[in-house]
Protein backbone atom coordinates (compact mmCIF):
# COMPACT_ATOMS: atom_id res chain seq x y z
CA UNK A 1 0.00 0.00 0.00
CA UNK A 2 1.60 3.38 -0.60
CA UNK A 3 1.36 6.24 2.07
CA UNK A 4 -1.32 8.10 -0.10
CA UNK A 5 -4.18 6.16 0.61
CA UNK A 6 -3.36 6.20 4.27
CA UNK A 7 -3.19 10.07 3.91
CA UNK A 8 -6.53 10.35 2.17
CA UNK A 9 -8.50 8.13 4.88
CA UNK A 10 -6.57 9.21 7.95
CA UNK A 11 -9.34 9.19 9.65
CA UNK A 12 -10.07 5.44 8.94
CA UNK A 13 -6.09 4.59 9.47
CA UNK A 14 -5.66 6.26 13.07
CA UNK A 15 -7.02 3.51 15.28
CA UNK A 16 -4.82 1.02 13.47
CA UNK A 17 -1.83 3.12 13.55
CA UNK A 18 -2.64 4.00 17.39
CA UNK A 19 -2.75 -0.02 18.33
CA UNK A 20 1.09 -0.10 16.43
CA UNK A 21 2.24 2.41 18.23
CA UNK A 22 0.75 2.56 21.39
CA UNK A 23 2.43 5.84 23.33
CA UNK A 24 0.73 8.03 20.39
CA UNK A 25 -1.55 10.06 21.38
CA UNK A 26 -5.36 11.19 20.16
CA UNK A 27 -3.81 14.55 20.39
CA UNK A 28 -0.68 13.48 18.37
CA UNK A 29 -3.27 11.74 15.80
CA UNK A 30 -5.21 14.65 15.02
CA UNK A 31 -1.95 16.47 14.79
CA UNK A 32 -0.84 14.26 12.20
CA UNK A 33 -3.30 14.36 10.11
CA UNK A 34 -1.81 11.85 7.93
CA UNK A 35 1.32 13.70 7.24
CA UNK A 36 3.94 10.30 6.88
CA UNK A 37 7.08 13.18 8.45
CA UNK A 38 4.93 13.98 11.11
CA UNK A 39 4.27 10.34 12.15
CA UNK A 40 8.03 9.81 11.83
CA UNK A 41 8.81 12.43 14.24
CA UNK A 42 6.14 11.17 16.60
CA UNK A 43 7.16 7.92 16.57
CA UNK A 44 11.12 9.23 17.21
CA UNK A 45 10.04 11.32 20.11
CA UNK A 46 7.83 8.85 21.93
CA UNK A 47 9.76 5.64 21.29
CA UNK A 48 13.50 7.27 21.30
CA UNK A 49 14.67 5.89 18.03
CA UNK A 50 16.53 7.23 14.98
CA UNK A 51 14.50 8.39 11.78
CA UNK A 52 16.00 5.18 10.21
CA UNK A 53 14.08 2.55 12.09
CA UNK A 54 10.83 4.60 12.40
CA UNK A 55 10.50 4.86 8.75
CA UNK A 56 11.37 1.11 8.44
CA UNK A 57 9.09 0.66 11.21
CA UNK A 58 6.35 2.64 9.32
CA UNK A 59 6.96 0.53 6.06
CA UNK A 60 6.79 -2.35 7.71
CA UNK A 61 3.43 -1.31 9.22
CA UNK A 62 2.17 -0.23 5.41
CA UNK A 63 3.16 -4.06 4.30
CA UNK A 64 1.38 -5.65 7.31
CA UNK A 65 -2.35 -3.35 6.53
CA UNK A 66 -1.93 -3.97 2.77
Amino acid sequence: MNWDRVEGNWTQFKGKVQEQWGNLTSDDLDKIEGNRKQLSGRIQERYGIAKEQAEKDIDTWLNKVN
